[in-house]
This record gives structure tokens, sequence and C-alpha cells, in this order.
């Protein structure tokens, strides 16, 4: 996020159409899509949708997307951490799904993308438009108490979705209970990685763990995830890395140990392949951010 965003933490932008042809991405923070004026198309994995004027779509983490906008188009995007979100929730991205709603009732919308469509009135939208623009205004001036008040006003636009939509979430999960039960033996792996990262792991001990070949294990995490086994692996070791980096004064050596790999050299050549920069650099840069 910070080689994309102003922040590292939150990030709004008011968008015309984009010029440059629009492709399949991820990324590893929060990102809500407020349609303004004009149509679009929201692309989610495997699926398609049209928006129109107060449309709203949430993306998760690591969600594969994009979103094609004509001419006409005008709409908000904003993005942001899970910290910055719900600071006190210890998931990593690829779990989100899985978190009780009634521990994170603001995740709802995001975790039920795939089986519902968020549209607001004109009325609604004129209030989500007014509190985007406050957003952009505290985001602009980040002064004393500016993040506070922009998370309030991120909370309430979630909020308005939440209120709207708040009877036909039962069904909504339900639908997602059916979909997360295809992919129940993908948690297994996600769990199983997540709590044992730190350490050297092979592909077949994983699969023994969860019960699978280890050709069959890296053709499920593929399909369903997008990614290899160690892709996924390097990714919940960074995961853990950038905050170790930012808010630790340990060694680059001590963390890339920490996190379950073997040399520096390997993890700060991995990291320069996912971020761009060095750790060294990493750590730089956010440090005279915050100077």
């Amino acid at each position: 996020m910070a080689q994309l965003c102003d922040h590292a933490d939150f990030d709004i932008r008011r968008e015309g159409p984009r010029r440059s042809r629009p492709r399949l991405h991820r990324h590893d923070y929060f990102q809500l899509h407020l349609q303004v004026a004009g149509p679009a198309q929201m692309h989610l994995a495997t699926s398609s949708r049209a928006l129109a004027p107060g449309a709203v779509t949430f993306v998760l983490p690591d969600r594969v997307h994009y979103h094609e906008h004509p001419a006409t188009s005008r709409y908000y995007v904003l993005s942001f951490g899970l910290r910055f979100l719900r600071g006190d929730l210890d998931a990593g991205p690829l779990e989100l799904e899985d978190v009780p709603l009634r521990r994170a009732p603001e995740l709802a919308p995001f975790q039920l993308q795939d089986a519902m469509d968020f549209e607001l009135d004109a009325g609604e939208l004129a209030v989500a438009v007014d509190l985007c623009e406050s957003m952009l205004r505290e985001n602009t001036a980040r002064g004393f108490y500016s993040l506070e008040m922009i998370r309030s006003h991120l909370l309430a636009l979630i909020g308005l979705v939440c209120r709207k939509y708040a009877d036909r979430f039962d069904q909504g999960m339900s639908d997602r209970q059916k979909h997360l039960s295809r992919n129940a033996a993908v948690l297994r792996v996600v769990k199983f990685l997540r709590e044992n990262y730190m350490r050297k792991i092979m592909l077949e001990e994983v699969a023994a763990a969860v019960c699978l070949s280890p050709n069959y294990l890296s053709h499920l995490v593929k399909r369903e995830l997008g990614k290899s086994f160690l892709d996924l692996l390097t990714a919940m070791r960074m995961d853990a890395a950038r905050p170790l980096l930012l808010g630790t004064s340990q060694r680059v050596s001590e963390i890339a140990i920490r996190v379950g790999f073997e040399d520096e050299a390997y993890f700060s050549r991995r990291f320069r392949q996912l971020e761009g920069c060095t750790p060294t650099e990493f750590r730089a840069q956010h440090a005279s951010a915050h100077a």
C-alpha cells in the first residue's frame, strides 16, 4: 500500500475514468469503491457485475479484482489496512473471511461481496459522498485527531451499507458457508502455515498435516488462491516481518530468522521482489515519513 498511496494506513482518492487498461490484480489491504456517477464494471475473482451510481463494492485483501470505468464514470476509492480498521483483530489476510461477524460486524460487506450486491439510493449516496469528502479533507490535512476522524467516517460509511442490508446478511452468510465448506481444505492449509511459518516447513509436511497429497495441495492452493505454495508461505512471513521492521529495533538478520527465513540474503531478496526495496530501505522510508 505504501508503494501506491500517500499513506501506509489509509488513503482515499476521488477519481474519474482511468486511461490505462485495467488488469486483474491483488493487494494486501482492504479496498472500498463508491460509484458516484456513470456506469462501471467490477470483476472480482471469476465473477463480473455492472455497477450503477450508488453501488458500493468491498474488496478483501488478496482478492483478485479490477474495475472498468468509461468516460462518464466518477467514483471514490478508499484503501486501508486491517490495523486501521480493526487493530484488535489477529487475523491474516487469508483468514478474514472466517472471522465471525459478531466479533467484527464491519467485515460483513467484505465477506459477503461474492454473494450480494450493495446499492445506495440517491439520499444515501449523498450521505456517502459527504463522508468521503470529509475523509478527503482530513486525509489531506493529517492534523491532530485526523486519523480518528477518518476512522469514524469510514465506519459510518460501512455502517450505512450494513444497516441497509442487515436483514439479508443471514441468507448471504448461508450462501457464503456453502462456499467456505468447499474450501475447508484450503483453510486448514492456511491455519497450519499461520501457526508454523516461523520455522522451516516442507510441502510434504503440510500435506500430511491436512490429509492431502502434496500434488493435490499445490493444485488446490494455486486454483483457489492464485499463488504457489511457496508464494503463500512467503506472503505470510512477509506479513509478520513488516510490523517487526517498523515497530522494533531488531536487526534485519534477527527478523529474517524470526519469521522463518534461514538467511538474511534470501529474505532481503524476496522482500525487494515484493516491496520494491530492501528491508533496511523499507524501515528508513517509514521512519522518515513519521519523523
